[in-house]
């Protein structure tokens, strides 16, 4: 690959929102142009994700730019690179973001100005997944904030300004934390640097053997506190969750894809990059030592998800209350970290990962299907709701799928991440994962609840006027199901290349 691909495939949103901005004033232009934009980025990360060697592993295709901001002593590098980890869930962003651009062909509200944000938003959550030094990573992190912040207000429903300002607020608490743990990582003896791995002088990029040093001023196990409080809120864990449903209930249908699909990724990609990747040797504190509370905090966020899921009676609040009980089985596989007998291990975090990854499509499918329901019967409310297989058959089945895949059935994407996760947890933490497995009990009760009171039972006269979905419709649906099937029958396909990412990061 050329010098500068990462960097085209982060701001090439960007750039099409920029031209947007100066350049097109016609709805119908602004429209392809943004499906354009975003498919054509879609093709560039398939390359890169292709061409990733995989013989090679650790970091490749770096973009830097040592003297990006020329203040003595702040050793700040414009530095992007893919390896492992990121490498999949660069794919997921791209392939969500078209996504949520064709969901978007509906908007009729100041057209111009939701793509922007919309192409915004897609370059900043790129930037944090490829950014490899801290402070570039915190500022797209931030980024992130104001198109969220734009598309929640403006385009939302219901209390959507209390909504946004809740997720910013939330979201800002937890990103002050982070920057007091970047901060103190910084002036620590031994770092003195924003870079999140090291570069030797011949080019190569690799994970260093000691990122942190041992004279902190400020006790690693504080500034281990401090980073994980930002990721458990953008997760979101409990009980820093409450953010969520609301943002989810009152954003449209394409920013909910969005929110659940990719962004609550940023908080898991961080446990694992940060979290579990820069804290095994620090002195007198490591990541094994609180793998306990993190077992703990997963097992609480997936029952606890699944019990208030099943109370229930909006689609949208169904979906986002389940987020939180399947973004605790990321955390559950993180804390197998500690594997048997005190020894590191990667088994749990491999199913972690490939948890976000399958939670992202299936998620993004069913807020989909949400959002095809609702144009067409303007409720969200369950008990409206039913008989609507008979009259809408291809969004029915697009929920079906969605359904059983969240519920973990085999052949689908979601039981493949979440049998990677129990096999990998179960070892150490036995009867915590037993009690986390009823989770999928719980999700299977929620899932064919929704599924069986919205579109089977007695024919509702309401809608026996209204179409099914239509070919443009469908496209992102095929785009999601195809995904979510090739995951759950041949899973090496994203598996492989995060093995090999997480067993650098965990020296093994």
């Amino acid at each position: 690959m050329f010098e500068g691909w990462l960097s085209i495939i982060v701001f090439l949103p960007a750039a099409a929102a920029l031209v947007i901005a100066l350049f097109l004033r016609n709805d119908q232009q602004i429209r392809w142009f943004a499906i354009g934009a975003t498919i054509l980025n879609l093709v560039l990360i398939t390359i890169t994700y292709a061409a990733f060697d995989r013989g090679v592993g650790g970091v490749q295709m770096v973009d830097r730019y040592q003297d990006w901001i020329p203040v003595e002593g702040l050793r700040a590098e414009y530095l992007l690179g893919i390896d492992g980890l990121s490498a999949p869930l660069v794919l997921l962003t791209g392939l969500l973001t078209a996504v949520a651009t064709l969901a978007s062909w509906r908007i009729t509200l100041r057209v111009r100005e939701y793509f922007i944000w919309l192409l915004v938003l897609s370059t900043s959550v790129l930037g944090v997944f490829l950014a490899l030094d801290f402070l570039l990573f915190f500022i797209f992190w931030e980024i992130e904030l104001i198109p969220m912040f734009m598309l929640i207000s403006i385009w939302g429903s219901g209390r959507n300004r209390y909504s946004a300002m809740k997720f910013v607020i939330f979201t800002l608490g937890g990103s002050a934390f982070m920057l007091i743990g970047i901060l103190a990582l910084f002036l620590s003896s031994g770092v003195g640097t924003f870079a999140m791995v090291s570069i030797p002088s011949e080019g190569i990029v690799g994970i260093p053997d000691k990122v942190i040093g041992t004279d902190l001023l400020i006790p690693a196990g504080v500034i281990w506190f401090f980073l994980f409080a930002a990721f458990a809120i953008k997760m979101p864990l409990w009980p820093v969750h409450s953010w969520l449903p609301d943002a989810h209930t009152d954003a449209p249908t394409a920013v909910s894809i969005m929110l659940a699909g990719v962004l609550l990724k940023m908080g898991g990609y961080g446990l694992i990059r940060v979290s579990v990747g820069m804290f095994q040797e620090t002195k007198n504190f490591q990541v094994q030592d609180v793998a306990w509370l993190l077992a703990t905090l997963a097992v609480i966020s997936i029952i606890y998800g699944a019990v208030v899921t099943l109370r229930q009676t909006d689609l949208k609040r169904l979906v986002a209350f389940s987020s939180v009980s399947h973004m605790g089985f990321v955390v559950l596989g993180v804390s197998a970290i500690v594997g048997v007998g005190g020894k590191v291990t990667d088994a749990g975090i491999n199913g972690a990962a490939l948890q976000m990854v399958t939670h992202g499509t299936i998620t993004g499918l069913m807020f989909l299907t949400v959002g095809l329901v609702y144009d067409r019967a303007h409720t969200r409310y369950i008990p409206d709701l039913g008989g609507l297989a008979l009259r809408w058959p291809l969004i029915t089945i697009s929920m079906v799928i969605a359904g059983l895949a969240s519920l973990g059935l085999p052949g689908l994407s979601g039981f493949v991440a979440e049998i990677t996760v129990f096999l990998g947890a179960y070892a150490v933490w036995p009867w915590l994962t037993a009690i986390g497995a009823f989770g999928v009990v719980l999700a299977a009760g929620y899932v064919l609840w929704m599924v069986q009171r919205t579109f089977f039972g007695p024919r509702n006269e309401r809608f026996q006027d209204i179409d099914d979905a239509n070919f443009v419709d469908m496209i992102p649906v095929v785009a999601l199901v195809i995904s979510i099937v090739a995951i759950g029958v041949y899973p090496k396909i994203i598996t492989e290349v995060f093995k090999i990412g997480i067993s650098e990061l965990m020296r093994i």
